[in-house]
Parts: structure tokens; C-alpha cells; sequence
């Protein structure tokens, strides 16, 4: 089909010669007497031109000879014949069939080069646009499926990209043909492990495998090679041409490259995480040696009195024996509690069991568990008549509210206030706990969320670091934030925000409020 669309151009150019040059004949016969013959014979150089800029140089050299026989037969004399009277008629036309010749040979240069200047255009903007998108890809997938995608539209066949595994036995990973077609046979896959092997290219028109319908190209940098480029030319009788290859070539090199990158990021990614690993590693293992030691400690000291010394201790001071080993018991419970709660965070496991959740019971229950060791802390509650309920899970938001008072009770000396206040706020509820402790530096405020990140004025109080940084994960988990701040004028208030969609809120639900302080 192609072969008979080129033919059908062929005659039609050399028709429309014809048909010019008739023309022209037409319109300067009747005006012979009024040009020179040097005249005319110029202007029947504009069917030369015209055919070498347009159809090329064969039809150009054709318009040459048909234009000169024309002069011949209708304007030299004798006329309408193409015997000349005149012998130096043979040297005009002799020279006349050689300018027109060379001038047609420009021409057609010209439109050589300018063809070939708009490709090298076409490949360079080529060049750039895959650059650009290289740039941009972080992933080795969507970068080869760009470069996979960029060839196929520039040499418009189809292509395969071959990789290698992790037991380095190649691969195709990537190409446009249809599953069982071109670039999965095994002649495919042993010339591309031929290529990466030896990192030369092969296939069509190379000096290796020659006669093989594929053209593959290593995609190597200086050091390494990633990987193979083949290119199908089966349907390319003529095969590719020296412009298309050497793009070809700069799309490898370009390709090889990128993957390069990506995998020195990727590289660079694991090398960061295991350092982050090893650092929080060490981290737990050091806070959570420091906060197991002390109640440990405690525990086997008061234990081991009550077992060695039972007759020599009173009834209050067994007892206090044995709200020490409570106490410390609490506390391992806790900091175990907290480290699972972490890991589940961390690792997505966490899973909402979302219901209509009663603010004020949520914070009853949170002053309840923190009671045992409230000491004499007054603890404050200001909640408005009328308080739309939450959706969420009441036991994550219970521990939220653990958190965040201990958090409180921890850092505040003992008698002093600790007000939890409730405000509703459009569609958001804002539940603050503000207290009078000891307080932060301003850069500490936007940290304490981080895990095992502990103040420099926090470090005389034992803890682990975990407590806020599990009250940012069920925050966010429920849709809302929590931010701390200062409070004036001493202390530090931390403000937990969660959505209310009060059109949601079921009518059978009836919420009451004494609204006290």
C-alpha cells in the first residue's frame, strides 16, 4: 500500500510537469516577438526550480529536459521542429541543461537540509520533552513506559525494553507489542542478553546479527548497563535511517541515565531508612531500658522487703510496699501500651470502629483512669450546654484523652489547675487541655508530636517520647490534628480538633448537659 501511494506521487509530479510546461508554452507562444529568446529560456527555468524545491531532483532534471525540448521545438528556429538553424544553439542548450541541472541540485540540497533540519528539530524537542519527564519520574516503571511510549512515536514501530531480575537473568519488562508478538520470542531474548553481555549493539544494520529483523541497543552509562532498547524493523524494508539511530542512540544514552538516577535515589532512600531505622532502634532500646529499670527497680526492691522483712514492717508500710509495686506495675503497663499502640500507628494496622461517641463521657472516663495518680492536681472541666457528639472510635479517642492529661498531670507541679475545655466550631469540635507547668521553648511546640523526641526541659521527668506522638496518629486517623501551644500565663495548652457532621448525627440520640465548670 505504501509502495503504490509513493508511485501514484512519482507519476503525479512528473504529470504536473508536463502540464506546467504545456502551459507555459501556451502563454508564451503568442508573446514570442515581444521577449528575447534569452528570455524565454530563463523563464522556463521556473520549472526546474519549482520541481526540485516540491518533487526532488529526478523530476527536476526531467522539467530541465522537457523545458528544453519545448524551447527547441516552438521558439528556436526553424520552429516546430527540433533541427536548429543556428549550430551555438547545441552550446546554449548545453549550457541551459547544465545550469538547470546545478540549480536543481541546489534546490534539492536546500530541501535536503531543511528536511533534516526540521528533523533534528523534531529529535531534539523529542530529546528535551522525554528529558523534562525524566526529571520528573521517580518511579522505574512510569520511566521506562515514557521512553517506551517516546520511541514508538518517533520511529513508529513497535519496541521492547528488557531488564534485568533480581538473580540479574533478563527480562522484558516493558514493550508495545501484543502478548506472544515481537520482542517475547527466544530469539529476541537471546540477542538482547547477547547486547547486555557485552554491551555492544546488534540486529539490523550493525556488524553483528546483521540480518536480524530487530535493532537493540545497550542502555549503559560509564560504568554500568542497565538494561536493552530493541526496536522492531520488520516492516521497515529500508531500515532506520543515520539521523534516526544516532536519536536512537541519545534516547539510550538518556534512558540509562534516568534509571541511573532513580536507582541511586532509591539507594539513597534505603540507605536513609535503614539509618532512621537503626536511630529509633536505638532510641527504644535506650528509652525503654531507662523507663523499665526504674519501676522494675521498684518493684523487685519493695518486693523483696515484704518477702525478707515481713515482721519488721507495719501495716502502712506494707501497704506502701505494695502501692509501689502497683505503681510500678501501672507503669510498665503503660509504656508496653504505648509502644504497641506505636507500632500499629506506624504500620497502618490501626482500623477505626467508628460510633456516636458523647464527649463528656469520653472525658469522664479519661479523668477516671488518670485518678490514681492525679494527686492533688485540680482538674477542671468546662463543657457548653450543648455539645454535638463525634463519630469515631471512643476507645482510641479515650486513650487520646489519657494521653494528653497524663501528658498534663506529668509536667504540672503538684496543686496547681488543669483546666479540659470543650468549644464546638462550625463543623469541628476543639477539646483544649491547658495546664500550668513547666512549659516550652517556642521551636519545642512544633516538635513534641515527633516519636522519642523529648525537650530539653523535659529530660528531668522519666517518659519515652511516644505519648503525643500516638495522640497525632489517632488524631489524624479521625480526620482532625492536634497542635500545642503556650499558655499564658505559664504552662502549655495542647488543642485536639476532630470533625462533627451534625447533619449526621442521629435523631434518636438525645445529648444532655448541665454545662459545668
Amino acid at each position: 500500500m505504501h509502495r503504490l501511494h509513493s508511485l501514484w506521487l512519482t507519476y503525479r509530479s512528473y504529470a504536473g510537469i508536463t502540464l506546467l510546461v504545456a502551459l507555459m508554452t501556451m502563454v508564451l507562444q503568442p508573446l514570442e516577438f515581444a521577449f528575447d529568446l534569452v528570455n524565454i529560456a530563463l523563464i522556463y527555468l521556473f520549472p526546474v526550480l519549482l520541481s526540485a524545491v516540491y518533487w526532488g531532483l529526478g523530476p527536476a532534471f526531467y522539467a530541465a529536459v522537457l523545458s528544453i525540448l519545448a524551447f527547441d521545438f516552438f521558439f528556436v528556429p526553424p520552429t516546430l521542429s527540433f533541427t536548429v538553424k543556428d549550430l551555438s544553439y547545441l552550446i546554449s542548450f548545453g549550457v541551459y541543461l547544465a545550469v538547470a541541472a546545478l540549480t536543481a541540485s541546489l534546490a534539492a540540497r536546500l530541501k535536503q537540509q531543511l528536511a533534516y533540519s526540521r528533523q533534528r528539530e523534531t529529535h531534539t524537542a523529542a530529546l528535551y520533552a522525554l528529558s523534562r519527564q525524566m526529571s520528573a519520574i521517580t518511579d522505574i516503571h512510569s520511566l521506562l513506559d515514557n521512553v517506551a511510549l517516546q520511541v514508538e512515536k518517533t520511529i513508529g514501530t513497535n519496541i521492547a525494553i528488557y531488564m534485568p531480575d533480581d538473580r540479574n537473568k533478563l527480562a522484558q519488562t516493558h514493550g508495545s507489542a501484543a502478548p506472544g508478538e515481537w520482542g517475547q520470542g527466544n530469539m529476541e531474548q537471546v540477542i538482547a542478553s547477547l547486547v547486555f553481555e557485552h554491551g555492544e549493539e546488534a540486529g539490523n544494520g550493525t556488524n553483528t546479527l546483521r540480518d536480524s529483523p530487530g535493532y537493540y541497543l545497550p542502555l549503559r552509562t560509564e560504568d554500568r548497563i542497565y538494561g536493552v532498547l530493541a526496536i522492531n524493523l520488520k516492516e521497515r524494508k529500508g531500515g532506520i535511517s543515520t539521523e534516526q539511530r544516532r536519536l536512537l542512540e541519545a534516547l539510550a544514552g538518556l534512558t540509562a541515565s534516568a534509571i541511573a538516577r532513580v536507582k541511586l535515589a532509591e539507594e539513597a532512600k534505603i540507605a536513609h531508612l535503614t539509618a532512621e531505622s537503626e536511630r529509633l532502634r536505638t532510641a527504644i532500646l535506650d528509652s525503654v531500658s531507662h523507663e523499665l529499670r526504674t519501676p522494675l527497680a521498684a518493684i523487685i526492691g519493695s518486693a523483696t522487703s515484704l518477702i525478707e522483712g515481713d515482721l519488721l514492717f507495719s501495716a502502712e508500710d506494707r501497704m506502701e510496699l505494695l502501692l509501689n509495686i502497683r505503681d510500678g506495675a501501672l507503669r510498665m503497663n503503660r509504656l508496653v501500651a504505648n509502644l504497641l499502640s506505636m507500632v500499629r500507628v506506624e504500620s497502618g494496622m490501626l482500623r477505626l470502629k467508628k460510633n456516636w461517641c458523647d464527649v463528656e463521657d469520653l472525658i469522664g472516663v479519661a479523668l477516671s483512669q488518670v485518678k490514681a495518680f492525679q494527686e492533688h492536681r485540680r482538674m477542671k472541666v468546662r463543657i457548653p450546654e450543648s455539645v454535638p457528639m463525634v463519630r469515631g472510635d471512643e476507645v482510641l479517642l479515650e486513650q487520646l484523652l489519657v494521653n494528653v492529661i497524663s501528658n498534663a498531670i506529668k509536667y504540672s507541679p503538684d496543686r496547681s489547675e488543669i483546666i479540659i475545655a470543650v468549644t464546638p466550631a462550625e463543623d469541628k469540635l476543639v477539646i483544649s487541655v491547658a495546664d500550668e507547668g513547666i512549659g516550652l521553648a517556642e521551636e519545642d511546640y512544633d516538635r513534641i508530636f515527633e516519636k522519642f523526641y523529648r525537650s530539653d526541659v523535659a529530660r528531668q521527668f522519666t517518659g519515652t517520647g511516644l505519648g503525643l506522638a500516638i495522640c497525632k496518629g489517632i488524631a489524624e486517623l479521625h480526620g482532625g490534628t492536634i497542635i500545642a501551644s503556650p499558655n499564658v500565663p505559664k504552662g502549655s495548652v495542647i488543642a485536639i480538633t476532630l470533625p462533627v457532621d451534625e447533619s449526621a448525627v442521629p435523631q434518636d440520640i438525645e445529648k444532655e448537659s448541665d454545662g459545668y465548670e
